[in-house]
């Protein structure tokens, strides 16, 4: 069971904070699929006490997204303790630690992942942060710095000892970044240490790995990251699967060049002018159109435009195309 005050799910599927992915409108098609909980893209700490107006644009959240979490990272106390009194302003269900990312720039320094190499110090973060504000607070994690120092038995007794509200494991270590199996077993083995809920992350590409997570770990959540990019349908298909015992059949190609539009126009809701919707939503094609007969040659004319309009023509007659003049089998297509 995930609990944190009036926060209650019986196995719930979250959608993970990422980098220039989890903006308001992908946050938005994603509820609208199943995800439980969402979470804003990861946010500096330094760059919110300086008042920097395109990290504060980050933090911007409506109610409609309820229950969502907003995550910061940084590596000094007093900043991530002033961000996060920031962050309470805007009234957030759950502040959330970033105490994972494993990329150069952010762990070098201490911040991410890095306060895995001085657990003292991040319980002592948790802990100030905490006492600094009303919000439940949370921790997502990974399971150690490298193979010779997983610590993450230790990591969650400490997190729960400060105050934290919930804890996710990202199950590999900051040297492993994305590559390699995930190791879940590491969820049971924290489980045994903490009453805290616990939440798997890392490996849930597809809803058949929804299930699988949580018969074998007991988790009391899943959050997916890289695995709703492209696919948000994870949430809702995995759902089904948990529920029926059946796995539904994946979106035709219909829904998946109409669901590709429909985050194409929420993300240009989100944005001053459509082409700074239009220009970064390029890399969401190949996960929306993944296995479509002749999608290679369409690509290179998406990439052409920097308003919604040609976009909708182009994918729309894309289709009709398919729909009247191809014989396509679906079944070939992954998802």
């Amino acid at each position: 069971m995930f609990k944190i005050d009036n926060i209650e799910f019986e196995k719930p599927l979250l959608l993970a904070p990422m980098e220039d992915v989890t903006g308001p409108a992908f946050r938005k098609l994603c509820k609208e699929f199943g995800a439980d909980i969402v979470y804003t893209e990861f946010i500096n700490s330094d760059g919110l006490v300086r008042s920097n107006k395109k990290t504060e644009k980050k933090m911007r959240i409506s109610d409609e997204e309820r229950p969502v979490g907003i995550q910061i990272y940084g590596a000094d106390l007093e900043a991530m303790k002033n961000s996060a009194v920031i962050v309470e302003t805007e009234n957030p269900d759950i502040i959330d630690i970033n105490a994972g990312c494993w990329v150069k720039k952010v762990a070098r320094r201490g911040a991410g992942a890095g306060l895995l190499k001085d657990p003292p110090y991040m319980e002592k973060m948790v802990k100030e942060i905490v006492n600094s504000v009303d919000r439940p607070v949370t921790v997502k994690t990974r399971i150690g710095w490298d193979s010779d120092s997983i610590l993450i038995e230790d990591v969650a007794r400490r997190i729960e000892d400060a105050g934290a509200r919930a804890l996710t494991i990202h199950c590999r270590t900051r040297a492993d970044a994305h590559s390699g199996e995930p190791d879940w077993s590491w969820i049971t083995k924290a489980k045994k240490h903490i009453s805290i809920p616990v939440v798997l992350n890392g490996g849930v590409m597809e809803a058949e790995d929804i299930k699988r997570a949580f018969d074998e770990t007991g988790a009391d959540g899943v959050m997916i990251a890289r695995g709703a990019i492209g696919n948000p349908w994870i949430f809702s298909r995995g759902k089904t699967l948990m529920q029926n015992g059946q796995l539904p059949p994946p979106p035709t190609i219909r829904e998946r060049i109409e669901t590709a539009l429909r985050h194409l126009k929420y993300e240009t809701l989100f944005k001053d002018e459509e082409k700074y919707a239009v220009i970064p939503f390029r890399k969401y094609y190949s996960g929306y159109l993944k296995g479509i007969h002749n999608s290679s040659k369409l690509k290179p004319e998406l990439m052409k435009h920097t308003e919604y309009a040609p976009i909708e023509e182009l994918l729309m007659k894309f289709l009709e195309e398919l729909e009247n003049g191809n014989n396509v089998d679906e079944s070939e297509i992954n998802r």
